[in-house]
């Protein structure tokens, strides 16, 4: 999780007085001030701005009463696809924006955002209909992805009822809600909701996606130095469904 175009100063050996600073009164498993604003564009039949501290996230859900030319015309199933993009000033130092050919961070971050949508919800319940989630960043202060798939989730429910209201679907497809969080370890401390000057500190580096039921989607869990251990390993899994269980709690 870094940001093109952020330039951060900072020393190895983070002090302690400096570290608690760091995280600005928070216990280490509570999330920054989370908030989803429904509605948020005119246009799109679901559209939210989701909000992870000062981490501000644009989500839209459009749909199309089409699928996507690869799928054969005898599958039953709908498609969900995402596009992410970190606009210009959202960062500290201004990114390029991705006109012609997207980064290959990007299309990491497009496609754990789509293969997320995709596994809470039956595709055969949204046939012939493609839902396109858009999450646009901006202003970006750790946490982008893993904002943009709970903003995502929230703009991907909206559009179904919309679609459930016109007739257009007849069954809802939304298997259970999903949510995601980061989480990290900070001088050996696990801590949960990484702002991006903890996330810049971080020692081992999470994102984790989970359904409301605690299957787990995706835990992506990176050593940025020493590697870390199981037990470690399972209390980061520990302190991010305790987040991902508040977070589904506010949609």
């Amino acid at each position: 999780m870094r940001y093109v175009g952020i330039a951060v100063k900072y020393t190895s050996g983070i002090t302690n007085t400096g570290d608690k600073k760091m995280r600005k009164n928070r216990k280490n498993d509570e999330t920054r001030e989370i908030k989803f604003t429904h509605e948020y564009t005119k246009y799109a039949p679901g559209s939210v701005l989701v909000e992870f501290g000062e981490t501000k996230v644009i989500v839209t859900a459009s749909a199309e009463q089409s699928k996507p030319k690869w799928m054969e015309k005898e599958d039953p199933r709908g498609w969900i696809t995402a596009e992410y993009s970190l606009l210009p000033a959202s960062t500290n130092t201004r990114c390029q924006r991705e006109r012609t050919k997207v980064s290959g961070r990007t299309q990491e971050i497009q496609r754990l955002i789509g293969r997320s949508l995709r596994a809470c919800v039956d595709l055969t319940k949204l046939t012939n209909i493609t839902i396109t989630v858009d999450a646009d960043v901006i202003q970006a202060d750790g946490g982008t992805r893993t904002a943009s798939i709970c903003g995502g989730y929230v703009a991907l429910k909206d559009a179904i009822d919309k679609l459930l209201q016109n007739g257009i679907i007849t069954e809802n497809p939304i298997i259970e809600p999903i949510a995601a969080i980061s989480a990290g370890i900070i001088n050996n401390e696990i801590r949960l909701d990484l702002d991006y000057e903890e996330d810049s500190h971080a020692q081992v580096d999470s994102n984790i996606v989970l359904t409301k039921s605690g299957k787990i989607i995706e835990f992506q869990t990176t050593a940025e130095g020493e590697p870390y251990n199981y037990e470690q390993m399972l209390q980061i899994f520990q302190i991010a469904k305790k987040g991902i269980g508040e977070i589904i709690a506010k949609y």
